[in-house]
C-alpha cells in the first residue's frame, strides 16, 4: 500500500514541486488500512475514538525564517464519509509562520477526478483538497492551483466556489483590474452556488492524497504533460525514460 508521503507517484512518474508545504519533509507513518488493523489487533472491540490522534512530530527548519524552529504535528483522523486524513499544522516559534495541511492517509495514484456538477444537490459533494493538489473549473476559466502559502481543506463543491469568490474580490479591488470583466466572473460564481449554471469541477491530483466525495465522482488518468501545464516540475520515475520516448 502507498504510504502518505505520495510514493505511488513512483509508479508512473517523480513529482517535484514547490509549495512551501511540500518543502517540510521529514519521516511519517506508515498508516495501516482498517483490515490490516484488524488483523493487528485481536483484542475485544472498543468504541472508536473521533478525536485526533497524533502519529509524527518534529521540528525542522522553517521555509521563511531558516531556523530550525518549525515544529510540524500530525494526527490521524476519521471523518464520517471520507475516512481516515492526516492534518498536518506547522509552526515556527521564531518568526511565526504557520500552515496547515490534509490529505488522504492511504495514497492512491496519480490521477484527476471530475465532478459534473448539473443541479442545486450537486454544490454539497465534499471535497479534500491537499495542498499539492489542482483545482479547475473550465466553464467558470478559474483554477486554484499550489503556491509558497498553499494549504489543504475540506469544503463542499459551494465552499470551492466561495473560495474562488473571495480571491476574485481580492483581485478585483486593485485599482487596475478590469471592472467590467470582474463583474461578469462575479455573477457567473454566483450563478454556479445557486445551481443555475453547469459546470464540471476537476480536481488534479497529483499525489493521490486528494478527493471528491460524490457517486457522479470519476476518476480519469493524469498525464505529465497535464501537470506540466499546470506548473508542475514532472520527471520519468527511474527505468521509465525509454517507455515515455517510446510514445513520441
Amino acid at each position: 500500500m502507498p504510504s502518505s508521503t505520495g510514493e505511488g507517484l513512483e509508479r508512473r512518474y517523480t513529482l517535484l514541486f514547490n509549495p512551501v508545504p511540500s518543502q517540510l519533509k521529514y519521516p511519517l507513518p506508515r498508516i495501516a488500512s482498517s483490515r490490516e488493523g484488524a488483523a493487528m489487533d485481536s483484542k475485544p472491540e472498543k468504541p472508536e475514538s473521533r478525536e485526533p490522534v497524533k502519529v509524527n512530530e518534529a521540528v525542522i527548519q522553517c521555509p521563511v525564517c531558516g531556523k530550525h524552529t518549525l515544529r510540524v504535528e500530525d494526527y490521524l483522523y476519521e471523518i464520517p464519509m471520507i475516512g481516515k486524513v492526516i492534518l498536518t499544522t506547522g509552526k515556527c516559534s521564531n518568526c511565526g509562520y504557520r500552515f496547515n495541511d490534509v490529505r488522504l492517509a492511504e495514497a492512491q495514484e496519480p490521477r484527476k477526478i471530475l465532478l459534473n456538477v448539473e443541479k442545486a444537490e450537486d454544490l454539497n459533494a465534499l471535497v479534500v483538497r491537499a495542498s499539492s493538489a489542482s483545482i479547475l473549473i473550465p466553464e467558470l476559466g478559474m483554477s486554484m492551483t499550489p503556491g509558497p502559502a498553499s494549504e489543504g481543506f475540506i469544503t463542499t463543491v459551494e465552499g470551492v466556489l466561495e473560495r474562488f469568490l473571495e480571491a476574485l474580490t481580492a483581485a478585483c479591488s486593485s485599482p487596475d483590474a478590469d471592472k467590467e470583466a470582474c463583474e461578469k466572473a462575479k455573477r457567473l460564481i454566483e450563478d454556479a452556488k445557486e445551481g443555475k449554471l453547469k459546470f464540471t469541477l476537476v480536481l488534479v491530483n497529483p499525489e493521490g492524497v486528494s478527493t471528491i466525495v460524490s457517486s457522479k465522482a470519476r476518476v480519469e488518468p493524469v498525464s505529465k504533460k497535464e501537470l506540466e501545464e499546470l506548473g508542475y516540475i514532472v520527471t520519468n520515475a527511474p527505468g521509465e525514460e525509454s517507455s515515455e520516448s517510446g510514445k513520441n
